[in-house]
């Protein structure tokens, strides 16, 4: 069971370190070498994109210490694996990857130091050093900040684990990604700005593997935005696992929310584009939708997640909310901007849920029209009340509610990918298309835009008229294209 953080006392307390070091066998530290020399790093992530930008921070820190990053486990001589714990898979994925890392390593004679970092590595520690021998170092996602001295004490012959809540604030100690870095990441960036939840939903494992909700300091966001800025980053995303209870210290003594949060990063030159994720609908204020109303730069895309369309399950999940909530900011949302789209989060089989509330978020889906979404089938976690609830709904059953579902989803967001037809957006060329000459960019809504030809570059904001859509992708044509032979068909640009 995963001490409960609602007990902690002070907020000493909650963010207590605690470190342990444990000898391991001789031979067994892995190709460190000589400290000056140049040393590969492989970097995986699992789960959310605060895992994502946790994952790019580490890989900043660690290249002060010598690190370059390699696209291939097997080039490595460090490989961490960012790991997510929201659901059992998630977490099992781990494990299959520990277990190919310790197969290669019997094959080849090549010892790699192997760390495991985030979620998992906050929830099971222990269990993970005992069940995977491989594992050199475990690092609890507000730890990470440490891995220069855990590194240390593994090239000094030991299996080192740090977890829980360190006292001192990471952000402190990581240091500005490098101009290279940021480039090569592309010129849209997540932003941490918030970390932790208090709502303790009885699913969800995030308030005891990520803490309670914790805000960063309003400058400190404001200085990192600049600096992407000014290395080329044009759209940011601001991430938090509640982001819309940010509540910040700013410069002028006040406390900023979100909605001032915004507001303060629209005026830096450079950034085009603010979207934020993964907010919660208790959250959502007027002064948030007013400035999705004001703000030009805040895009017209919302992930809200919902969970389920029944009142009854809602109140069991402890979401804090009902549906007329939901479909009452949803209606705000359209008023403050009538080109507003939606994407939401939906488990099924919760336990004791009924086919008659089944249908009730099935009814919701069909009322409020989503751009995208994310399902799941409901996935006991140690430790969350739900896991122990007596009414656990039967796999198959699940199952087949999420065929449902999902069904409906790809439905709903069909529809929305066919309404932009016809449609002419900004889109922000990202990346190389698979074709020569082809960009790829994205969309107000997060959608992926192949453009053949286009009369700018990566980087850059180009308006285009979107003239297909496939199922993966959007195809837009320039609006004031440059000349050219011929136009591919949209077939040649899905992946």
């Amino acid at each position: 069971m995963v001490a409960d953080p609602r007990l902690a006392g002070t907020d000493q307390d909650k963010r207590r370190r605690h470190a342990d070091v444990t000898p391991i066998r001789d031979g067994d530290v892995g190709r460190t070498g000589d400290m000056d020399a140049p040393r590969k790093l492989y970097v995986k992530s699992f789960g959310c994109q605060m895992n994502v930008y946790d994952s790019h921070r580490m890989a900043d820190m660690l290249a002060k210490e010598g690190y370059v990053e390699t696209s291939e486990a097997a080039d490595a001589d460090l490989v961490i694996l960012n790991t997510c714990h929201i659901r059992e898979k998630a977490a099992e994925k781990v494990y299959s990857e520990l277990g190919r890392l310790r197969k290669s390593q019997q094959e080849t004679g090549q010892k790699t130091v192997v760390a495991v970092a985030g979620c998992v590595a906050q929830a099971e520690g222990g269990e993970i050093m005992k069940r995977a021998p491989v594992v050199d170092l475990v690092v609890g996602p507000q730890s990470y900040h440490r891995l220069p001295e855990l590194l240390a004490k593994v090239r000094g012959g030991e299996r080192a684990i740090d977890t829980e809540f360190p006292l001192e604030d990471k952000f402190d100690h990581l240091p500005a990604p490098s101009l290279a870095a940021t480039r090569k990441r592309g010129p849209a960036a997540f932003l941490t700005v918030q970390e932790g939840c208090d709502k303790f939903c009885t699913f969800c494992v995030v308030p005891y593997t990520r803490g309670a909700e914790v805000s960063r300091p309003v400058a400190r966001i404001l200085d990192e935005a600049r600096r992407l800025a000014d290395q080329g980053v044009r759209e940011l995303t601001l991430i938090g696992q509640n982001v819309n209870a940010f509540h910040g210290a700013a410069p002028d003594g006040r406390t900023w929310s979100l909605p001032d949060l915004l507001y303060g990063l629209a005026e830096i030159s450079g950034i085009g584009r603010l979207r934020y994720t993964t907010s919660h609908p208790r959250d959502m204020d007027d002064a948030l939708i007013a400035a999705h109303r004001d703000l030009p730069q805040l895009m017209p895309y919302l992930h809200l997640p919902v969970q389920s369309g029944s009142d009854r399950v809602l109140h069991a999940m402890n979401r804090k909310h009902g549906r007329d909530l939901f479909f009452d900011i949803v209606d705000r949302m359209r008023a403050a901007r009538p080109d507003m789209a939606l994407s939401s989060d939906f488990i099924v089989g919760f336990p004791g849920e009924t086919e008659a509330e089944f249908e009730e978020t099935m009814d919701l889906i069909v009322r409020t029209g989503f751009a995208s979404a994310f399902s799941f089938k409901y996935s006991p976690r140690p430790g969350t009340p739900a896991a122990d609830h007596a009414a656990q709904v039967p796999e198959s059953v699940k199952t087949e509610r999420l065929h449902r579902l999902q069904a409906a989803l790809e439905a709903s967001k069909r529809a929305f990918d066919l309404s932009c037809v016809g449609r002419t957006f900004e889109v922000l060329l990202e990346k190389p298309g698979r074709q020569d000459g082809q960009l790829i960019g994205r969309s107000p809504y997060l959608q992926s835009v192949v453009v053949n030809d286009p009369p700018a570059g990566i980087g850059e904001f180009l308006t285009v008229t979107i003239t297909a859509a496939g199922p993966n992708s959007l195809a837009g044509e320039p609006v004031s294209p440059r000349p050219k032979a011929s136009a591919r068909p949209l077939a040649a640009l899905e992946a």
